[in-house]
């Protein structure tokens, strides 16, 4: 049976699954008060070094363009080699910013290279291969952005394809647009059209993140996924409705609300971004952040509990507010409502409605 621990390493949350011999561990790093990005990928280091392993994934979000100077030291900080990573950024403002790092021992992770980079992580136990795709930009950021958003997912499924996997096999996408509030609309269109051409609808549609962000290449987009192809009996991949949302389908947006991933030994849930959507698939709570953050914490909550699991069950999660200055209004409510501690990233980012001033994606695990 799997067993799960939880710990902090240099101030650093660590939740580690635990299923011997394979042990992963999730590990969310944010910012001390004023502390530096260079500061902050050295505590990551510390804490990548002290558990061992091997990285499957790291995750910048929030930082500013000027960050950008850092990013080779978190490379020699946390892995020193070839680092799948996803850098998104904003303006750090507030010094809200983090760095979420996936890291597995017990099996072997082999990089994913494609186009002469490195963009991802392939790995396997002995119930499933996994793919981890993460920091793909466009290869012509002079090309418009519809145009950007089709070559990364056609990008997307060639390096699936090369790694023995179809994009069938995909559960879980993100997306994080430039001016996301000037092109979301084409960028659906595209991502629609794409899932009509491989079939997607006829089986299972990921969970999806598709929030506001700046890259490294001021490229229009920066995208992800994680995909996976079953090896034993006991393995199921499906789609979980949310008790108080409709389908995003029903709007125009090609997602569902959360996969589960059930494992002979446990289960991992993946809630999309949630944000302050009815089940008509209205924006409700018009310019009031507190209500927003409420209502997106009770449909997450519900999804959660619906699954059997709550707040002490997530082992990543990522706040996106459209002002810095609302950024309190999330550990006002979990105290509020007490809510089991959870790691948790917050960042300014613009969501994918001009009135949308909150959302949050979470992953959790239970084991069985």
């Amino acid at each position: 049976m799997g067993l799960i621990h939880k710990q902090v390493l240099a101030d650093s949350s660590v939740i580690t699954l635990d299923r011997s011999p394979v042990q992963e561990h999730f590990i969310t790093v944010t910012p001390q008060k004023g502390e530096t990005p260079d500061s902050l990928f050295r505590r990551a280091g510390e804490v990548v070094h002290a558990l061992g392993g091997q990285v499957i994934s790291a995750e910048v979000l929030g930082m500013s363009a000027q960050d950008r100077r850092w990013l080779p030291d978190l490379a020699r900080a946390i892995d020193g080699t070839g680092l799948p990573t996803g850098w998104v950024e904003n303006t750090r403002a507030e010094n809200l910013c983090g760095l979420y790092i996936w890291i597995a021992s017990g099996m072997t992770v082999t990089r994913v290279q494609s186009r002469g980079r490195v963009v991802g992580s392939l790995f396997e136990d002995a119930a499933a291969r996994y793919c981890r795709l993460t920091g793909l930009l466009p290869a012509d950021t002079s090309r418009d952005r519809a145009e950007q958003a089709d070559g990364i997912l056609r990008w997307m499924d060639e390096v699936l394809t090369g790694q023995g996997l179809a994009f069938s096999d995909v559960f879980r996408t993100w997306f994080y647009n430039h001016d996301i509030l000037d092109w979301y609309s084409d960028f659906n269109r595209v991502r629609t059209r794409f899932f009509e051409e491989k079939k997607v609808f006829d089986g299972l549609v990921p969970a999806s993140t598709g929030i506001g962000g700046g890259n490294a290449a001021d490229a229009a987009l920066e995208a992800g996924l994680l995909a996976l192809s079953p090896k034993a009996r006991g393995v199921e991949v499906y789609t979980v409705p949310s008790p108080l949302q409709s389908s995003a389908r029903d709007y125009g947006s090609s997602f569902s609300r959360a996969v589960e991933v059930a494992m002979p030994d446990h289960r991992r849930l993946y809630v999309s971004g949630t944000a302050s959507i009815d089940k008509e698939g209205r924006t409700v709570f018009l310019d009031d952040t507190r209500a927003q953050v409420r209502l997106t914490m009770e449909v997450v909550q519900a999804i959660l509990q619906s699954r059997g699991m709550d707040w002490a069950d997530v082992t990543r999660s990522l706040a996106y507010f459209k002002r810095a200055e609302d950024a309190p209004l999330l550990g006002t409510y979990c105290r509020d409502n007490a809510l089991a501690p959870f790691p948790v990233i917050v960042a300014e980012n613009d969501v994918c409605r001009d009135d949308l001033l909150f959302e949050i994606e979470v992953d959790a695990v239970q084991a069985k």
